[in-house]
């Protein structure tokens, strides 16, 4: 067996791009339950884990799209399963779309990249000037608040959690409330209590949701308050998703679900901007493009780089072919 990926950052994130890995649905999100116990799995553990891939791999299997309405479909996948939502991978796909000719692009303007993902259709518009990606914005589904001010006890002593979808459920909460800041040497300590957080509220009421594909936390959302800049507030965070896998940017969908509750609060109002970082620095800005009956609909910028192309081949003979995890 040999496959092809393509792979990409954004924002320190990786993203593996992968085609021609068979799926079955008449859906993105009937592909992914499909995908779950499918030969997909086996496909996504030889590509996401070691010795191919790492703890914190992040990839996608590109799909038919649901309709003639979108460019094509993506199943997004980690080192734990298939995901719902994925805001630096449609970053990713934008640019990977209109610098591969899959998507005919503008060189001097704005092309969107639609695509279906299992939370619903997004987009990518794809900024250029003389043939060059300059940015990409990711315009996601809807964002809400589900639940605030939940009290849990943790290990760190007791916090309010809120709980936000953005694509995907995250409980998000300051990183300050249980003793610890956004900074690269706290991380082990930041993946123990994202982990810890998750497991428990990942049956709470709020994150059922009425499709129940999308139910669950997806991960956990810890934030500094760096204050404000002339546009609006400006905020450091770490996503610590699926089961202790931390995102190296400042995470799309997981931003997304940031804008939601700060335009609840009042504290992003029309026409600012949030600047999120990431653990490492790294920086998305975000916006409501419009406001909903039940929450908002976020737009995201960033922009995505390629690292290279990669032909993975099973050798006759590993004793690794599902690939391993030690976390």
């Amino acid at each position: 067996m040999t496959m092809i990926t393509e792979d990409w950052h954004t924002a320190g994130e990786p993203f593996r791009i992968v085609e021609g890995v068979p799926t079955h649905g008449a859906t993105v999100a009937e592909r992914r339950v499909d995908a779950m116990n499918g030969e997909a799995d086996g496909v996504r553990r030889f590509l996401c884990l070691e010795p191919r891939g790492h703890d914190d791999m992040y990839g996608g299997f590109l799909t038919p799209p649901d309709d003639a309405g979108a460019d094509f479909g993506v199943l997004f996948w980690h080192k734990d399963g298939f995901s719902t939502a994925c805001g630096h991978g449609t970053i990713a796909l934008g640019a990977w779309a209109v610098r591969t000719g899959r998507v005919p692009s503008d060189p001097d303007g704005e092309t969107t990249v639609t695509i279906d993902v299992p939370s619903g259709r997004v987009q990518a518009r794809v900024r250029q000037q003389g043939g060059r990606i300059t940015e990409v914005v990711f315009r996601n589904v809807e964002s809400r608040v589900l639940a605030r001010g939940i009290s849990l006890e943790t290990s760190h002593g007791p916090v309010d959690v809120d709980l936000i979808f953005g694509g995907a459920v995250y409980a998000t909460l300051p990183a300050c409330a249980v003793g610890l800041s956004v900074l690269p040497e706290h991380t082990a300590d930041l993946i123990r209590i994202g982990r810890e957080i998750k497991w428990a509220l990942n049956e709470h009421p709020a994150a059922q949701l009425d499709d129940a594909r999308l139910s669950g936390v997806y991960g956990t959302i810890l934030v500094d308050d760096l204050g404000r800049t002339e546009r609006g507030p400006w905020q450091r965070n770490v996503t610590v998703f699926a089961d202790g896998e931390v995102d190296r940017s400042p995470c799309g969908s997981g931003t997304a679900a940031r804008v939601a509750l700060l335009a609840a609060s009042g504290v992003l109002g029309d026409g600012e901007e949030l600047t999120h970082d990431s653990i490492l620095g790294t920086r998305f800005h975000a916006t409501v493009a419009e406001r909903t009956a039940d929450g908002v609909i976020p737009e995201v910028r960033g922009l995505a780089h390629r690292v290279g192309s990669c032909a993975f081949e099973l050798d006759e003979g590993d004793p690794l072919p599902q690939g391993f995890s030690l976390r």
